[in-house]
């Protein structure tokens, strides 16, 4: 099996209106995502994909992430915040955006976008049928990951 990781950093801020101390109040991070990707064979250009590939097919989603605040739909001040500053808040419904969380969101969406642009044929950057999404793992610091992994 080959695989490929493409990483992609943003500037992203979230509360974690569960959490019992300091990570309920507002806070950022500068996050790296992996976007690891396989396939059992390379393709005519002897690659798994072209890197550009994953940054055409979820950069500019990614970037609404970046310099965004993530926030539970529930907590007390969403509404507050979401009036404030608009789409630069980030909800997530009924759940705590902690990395891990995240992680399944952007994997969830990023396999998505995989498989429309595979499905559009694109000449220049082709993915083939045979290309996966094998896990998304963000860096919250330069100590700490969270990923979330294919369960195929």
């Amino acid at each position: 099996m080959f695989r490929i990781c493409k990483s992609l950093e943003i500037e992203n801020g979230h509360m974690l209106s569960k959490h019992p101390e300091k990570c309920r109040f507002p806070h950022g991070h500068t996050r790296k995502v992996e976007f690891v990707i396989e396939a059992g064979d390379l393709d005519d250009s002897q690659m798994v994909c072209d890197f550009k590939l994953v940054k055409q097919a979820v950069g500019e989603w990614l970037d609404t992430f970046d310099h965004a605040m993530c926030m539970n739909t529930e907590d007390p001040a969403f509404a507050d915040f979401k009036k404030l500053y608009g789409d630069r808040v980030i909800g997530f419904e009924g759940l705590d955006p902690t990395t891990e969380v995240m992680a399944k969101e952007i994997f969830d969406h990023t396999s998505r976008a995989l498989e429309a642009h595979a499905a559009a044929g694109d000449p220049r950057y082709p993915l083939r049928p045979s290309v996966r999404l094998v896990r998304v793992r963000i860096w919250e610091t330069s100590s700490s990951w969270a990923e979330y992994e294919s369960q195929s």
